[in-house]
């Protein structure tokens, strides 16, 4: 009987199945291949690079060491290409993309001959889209982050993509920077390929996958540029062909590898994006992310990674300090450290094999913190709830300002990206800085859910000295971004969710400590409102044709991932 695995998997239906394999060897062979080649098993190596995507422009190296690595061991490296994501190259956001990205991953890794598949991606949204696709088409996998760039001088003081950019944005718009200086800044924050340099949604991404044992030990935090990063995807490519070959099983995930994936997310102050991806990934294999399981370990679970936008560091001290494994010898016991990784061991097998080979490093340094001196006591994170989100909301307290985590202001309100831009500088905008700044209509149907969250300081009070405000919005914001700031309000505002609702004036209270968000106005007064107005009329992504159309028929609120319905696994016990 013709085997199934190598070449011989996945077999076009021509009626025939030996002739689809005389004819697919037929047509490989063109390329060079001999039979020997051919009887080897498959490793898949999916290329996301592209010319617009600079996280990812290390990519061509990296698959020509995982090349290496999956020859070394025996098998046959062919790599194919899959969609790339950028954040700041794909509109309207990156994350109204996602979906397609991970249906493309799943159908040409269940499409194609592969024993196994090595999912290559850094920037935010490819790394969950990778995994969310891979889950769902059932394959053995290995991750191989892009990792982060460099960091860089300006005027003195040391920078980096993208939390810098973002606070010299600030500064340029308050007037404390001049054109001159915010050009001569902008030809320093990014010096080289690679993820940004923070604790943002890439690298939280990758340390979280580092976690649940789905690469190769360091595969988080090592720079994009550097020789670690090359000798990481040579090693990622021995872990594919081994899982290929059947040397080592595959992981199969389970609620437990998500415990310690949320306990991480926690531990690195990581960003808020992550919760979206990890709902996602859960719902692909039929879990659902509890929102007060999320905040029991948020209760338990100290901030112990020192880096922006929490903290002051940058990926590369984090990398130095020891990364992934080091932070995993500080926090294991908050941690399940004996489920399977890629690598065939336990998490705790692997630890133990580092130490003793020298590899963990003990030296003295001040990124990654003990459990006794963390950076953050605890809830780094968390879940907020009331009757504005009924079925929940986010809010990042370490990258906060501690004086506004709780607090009771006038809402101001922005219907939509538009409405925004055309009022948000304007002298007369009745705003005062204990205001909440309240924008609408940028969720996952009406708008894709674009990382507007973090609503610009009014230039009239950035001018003053405001730095942060308590804003609110059914959007996302970038994990390198920081302020005090109520994300993924759910329902959306454009399904007709309490947001719909919130009319200038109103009072909101915000209680981080209570996990309570409320609009303070009767319940009369909200059923009176929503009988006179069913949903806003809000500018929507919703297209009549092809995947806009797709997007605006499935998916689904941010406390289920932003993922589509259709792509859910089956719900587990």
């Amino acid at each position: 009987m013709t085997s199934r695995r190598g070449l011989s998997a996945n077999t076009v239906d021509y009626g025939d199945r030996d002739f689809a394999l005389f004819l697919r060897k037929a047509f490989i062979k063109g390329a060079g291949y001999t039979d020997e080649d051919l009887s080897k098993p498959i490793v898949g190596i999916v290329n996301t690079a592209s010319d617009f995507n600079p996280c990812h422009g290390n990519v061509p190296a990296l698959i020509e060491a995982a090349k290496r690595g999956v020859s070394q061991a025996g098998a046959l490296p062919m790599v194919f290409p899959t969609i790339s994501l950028h954040e700041s190259f794909v509109a309207p956001t990156s994350l109204y993309l996602r979906n397609l990205m991970s249906m493309d991953t799943e159908e040409m890794v269940r499409a194609q001959p592969m024993d196994a598949v090595l999912l290559v991606g850094g920037c935010d949204k490819t790394l969950p889209a990778q995994v969310m696709g891979a889950l769902s088409a059932g394959r053995p996998f290995v991750v191989l982050p892009t990792g982060p760039m460099m960091t860089s001088q300006w005027a003195g003081e040391r920078v980096g993509a993208c939390t810098d950019c973002r606070r010299l944005w600030a500064d340029f718009r308050a007037g404390r920077l001049n054109q001159t200086q915010i050009d001569e800044a902008n030809n320093r924050l990014v010096p080289s390929v690679g993820t940004c340099s923070v604790m943002g949604t890439a690298s939280t991404m990758a340390c979280i996958l580092e976690v649940m044992g789905l690469t190769v030990p360091g595969a988080a935090s090592a720079p994009a540029v550097s020789a670690d990063r090359v000798r990481i995807a040579q090693a990622s490519g021995l872990a594919a062909a081994a899982l290929a070959s059947q040397q080592t099983s595959m992981v199969q995930v389970v609620e437990a590898h998500f415990e310690n994936a949320l306990t991480t997310l926690l531990a690195v102050g990581g960003s808020t994006n992550a919760l979206v991806h990890l709902a996602a990934m859960m719902g692909r294999l039929g879990l659902h992310l509890d929102p007060l399981r999320f905040n029991e370990l948020a209760d338990r679970t100290p901030v112990l990674v020192d880096l922006k936008p929490g903290g002051q560091g940058y990926m590369p001290d984090f990398h130095d300090a020891g990364g992934v494994p080091r932070l995993l010898n500080t926090l294991g016991p908050l941690l399940n450290l004996n489920l399977p990784t890629v690598t065939g061991e336990t998490m705790a097998q692997r630890l133990s094999a580092l130490c003793a080979q020298g590899r963990m490093e003990t030296h003295s340094q001040s990124i990654i913190r003990s459990m006794q001196d963390p950076i953050y006591p605890s809830g780094g994170l968390r879940w907020l709830s009331g009757n504005l989100a009924p079925q929940g909301a986010v809010i990042k307290p370490v990258a906060a300002s501690i004086s506004l985590l709780k607090h009771q202001g006038r809402a101001v309100v922005f219907d939509g990206l538009e409405d925004m831009a055309n009022r948000l500088d304007d002298p007369l905008l009745d705003v005062k800085p204990d205001d909440v700044l309240v924008l609408r209509g940028i969720g996952p149907l009406a708008a894709g859910m674009p990382e507007a969250g973090l609503i610009p300081i009014p230039k009239k009070l950035a001018a003053q000295g405001v730095r942060d405000m308590v804003r609110l919005s059914d959007g996302r914001m970038s994990g390198t971004a920081a302020g005090t700031i109520v994300l993924h309000i759910s329902p959306e505002a454009g399904i007709g969710g309490p947001l719909s609702l919130v009319r200038n004036g109103d009072l909101i209270r915000l209680d981080v400590e209570q996990a309570s968000l409320e609009l303070l106005v009767s319940p009369d007064e909200l059923e009176l409102r929503e009988k006179e107005q069913a949903h806003l009329n809000l500018p929507s992504v919703v297209k009549p044709r092809g995947y806009g159309w797709l997007h605006g028929q499935h998916v689904l609120q941010a406390p289920q991932g932003c993922d589509f319905h259709f792509l859910r696994g089956e719900p587990r016990a």
